[in-house]
């Protein structure tokens, strides 16, 4: 295709990743996006000895940033990464990738670089959108540059790799959107449904899946307006040919569920490494910064770091245990090669070296955080822990019924070293036990404790279909738990998410198909009956093929907590056979979900889910 007509050609959608891109592996999401990235982008627009210039707008820009390194793009032969929005000196003998989303703001800043060949500021443009281009963006790009696109391709990629088992969509604002009273059955919230329904598709279509989609049946409808949606958006990407014909479903299943679903889960205090840290240290961006040596310094907790992998889902007392262990085996193998007086053993010792400081800086930043964490721990969160798990379980440490929770929480309440988020986490969990309290109680409770301007993070979990009041007309029933009692757990530690009991019942076909509706026809692997025609599998041979290729995708609308996703992990580790990825709006602590409560009655004059 020549330069000229590049536009004129119908658009092409690269959507399919490329073969193998479905393939397992120990950091999987990072890895597909990566691989889709090469075939679908760099790979297109490579040419031997030719380096590029790569333009990105602010959501390209973090979502290149979690499955590429610099050194990653140097080997794809970009010497140069710009943002699309701002001024840049013309570098007229290059040629420029554009991986943008198909947004006003980004098109505007392409057609800005090639406004006149005279005046253009790259020798050529490769043009890959994240998402469709709507019509009206598109034909604005055919009649200011088409001369200068040698490539416009929309490709599939609208979900950003966390973890390796975990993703996000990077829309916190969908929480306002889907709970916020004042935007109930609004044009606001419409797009959002639509805009998250086409994000997860993104993600089934890298994994190469077409699961089977279901959600929780009540007391929402948004997670079964969601799950709709994604079905009939899974159903327009399958067909794969003029008669429509629709790609089988895979033998993996889509849950969709709502925030409300485990109120829990999101205000407990987590001794687990990473849940702790988030929620008890200033770590942002996931940087967490400490002193060492007397200097101020920072490190990034990223899925590089194979000890922070390791370790991220352990309970803090077993983290310090091997930290410390680990520094000292490090300091012994360190004497012992000092040891060595000959010539070859000193080579060998400076070629071990940076290894060696490597290994230890790791080491001493996540013994930093494990005894940052200790230190808050031990002044204020170890009485609060032993009655949020009693008030969680409804039993104490030694499996007896808590029968006063008023009593169990009052000492929190008149405790002075506690700040007001502690408190108001702790009455949350009193209320959920009680599945809702009388307006008088609230009302004592409030004012005693002086959280007057802050009792909208109690009240507005209504509107999450969470009973606060007995005179709420919301009602919702306590969820049936799986027995976990022949399971070792911390007494401060009892408390399992009830995502985690999903994740369990769904990989053994144990959910309730009235509960957990599927929104179409589903695989026999999936529906439980077994029921197959005399022409397919017996049902032996299926659940051979379900256990080997099987995935299980969660989607939380709202935020999903660190506990959550480490359940993710323990799951996948316990049905070998079965993948759990699981992935929400965004990424949550008990003190944004507050923040992020409090204001939903709020009126909230414009609600943004991406540049427009």
């Amino acid at each position: 295709m020549s330069s000229s007509d590049a536009l004129s050609e119908p658009r092409m959608s690269e959507l399919r990743p490329a073969p193998g891109a479905g393939s397992r592996g120990s950091s999987v999401l990072h890895g597909l996006e990566l691989v889709e990235l090469k075939s679908a982008v760099f790979d297109d627009c490579r040419k031997e000895d030719e380096w590029k210039v790569i333009l990105l707008d602010d959501y390209t820009t973090k979502l290149l940033s979690l499955c590429c390194k610099m050194t990653d793009l140097l080997a794809e032969g970009i010497t140069v990464v710009e943002n699309v929005y701002k001024n840049r000196e013309p570098v007229p003998h290059m040629k420029a990738i554009y991986f943008i989303t198909p947004t006003k703001k980004s098109v505007d800043g392409l057609i800005d670089d090639f406004i006149s060949k005279s005046s253009s500021r790259y020798k050529a443009a490769y043009v890959y959108f994240t998402d469709t281009c709507p019509d009206n963006l598109f034909n604005k790009i055919k009649s200011s540059c088409a001369r200068s696109i040698r490539r416009c391709k929309e490709i599939s990629i609208s979900f950003f790799p966390y973890e390796s088992q975990v993703f996000t969509l990077n829309v916190p604002d969908a929480f306002y959107c889907c709970y916020s009273p004042t935007l109930e059955n609004s044009k606001d919230k419409d797009a959002v449904m639509e805009a998250m329904a086409e994000q997860i598709v993104t993600l089934c279509a890298t994994l190469e899946e077409n699961p089977g989609v279901r959600c929780k049946s009540t007391p929402s409808d948004n997670a079964s307006r969601l799950a709709q949606l994604v079905e009939k958006k899974l159903e327009n990407y399958y067909k794969t040919d003029e008669q429509s014909q629709i790609k089988a479903k895979t033998h993996s299943q889509l849950i969709i569920i709502d925030r409300g679903f485990d109120p829990v889960s999101t205000v407990l205090h987590e001794l687990t490494f990473q849940a702790m840290a988030y929620d008890l240290l200033p770590i942002e961006n996931e940087t967490y910064k400490y002193k060492a040596d007397g200097k101020d310094k920072e490190a990034i907790l990223e899925e590089d770091d194979e000890l922070w992998v390791k370790i991220r889902h352990k309970h803090i007392a077993d983290v310090i245990e091997e930290i410390s262990q680990l520094l000292k085996e490090v300091s012994s193998k360190k004497k012992a090669a000092e040891g060595k007086l000959t010539l070859s053993g000193l080579a060998h010792l400076m070629k071990k070296m940076p290894q060696y400081r490597k290994e230890i800086t790791r080491q001493v930043v996540h013994l930093n955080i494990a005894e940052d964490c200790m230190s808050k721990f031990k002044a204020n969160i170890e009485r609060l822990c032993k009655t949020e798990q009693d008030l969680a379980l409804g039993t104490d440490a030694e499996g007896q019924k808590v029968k006063d929770t008023m009593r169990v929480l009052l000492p929190v309440l008149l405790n002075k070293s506690h700040d007001s988020y502690d408190k108001i986490r702790a009455i949350l969990l009193y209320i959920f036990s009680t599945n809702g309290t009388t307006e008088e109680n609230l009302d004592k409770l409030i004012q005693n404790v002086q959280i007057e301007s802050d009792s909208d993070m109690i009240r507005n979990w209504e509107y999450l279909h969470v009973p606060i009041t007995n005179s709420s007309a919301v009602q919702q029933q306590k969820q049936p738990r799986r027995d976990r009692s022949s399971e070792e757990t911390f007494q401060l530690s009892r408390w399992t998410p009830l995502i985690k009991d999903v994740m369990e019942d769904a990989i053994e076909n144990k959910l309730d198909s009235k509960e957990w509706p599927y929104c179409s026809q589903c695989p026999p692997t999936w529906n439980g009956s077994g029921i197959v025609s005399a022409r397919q599998k017996p049902k032996g041979s299926y659940q051979d093929e379900r256990r080997s290729n099987a995935r299980l995708i969660i989607f939380v609308i709202g935020g999903i907590t660190y506990s959550e996703m480490r359940s993710a992990y323990e799951v996948s580790q316990t049905y070998k056979s079965c993948e759990v990825i699981v992935g929400s709006t965004h990424i949550l602590t008990p003190r944004r979900l507050l923040d992020e409560v409090k204001s939903l009655n709020k009126p909230k004059d414009t609600v943004c889910i991406k540049d427009e």
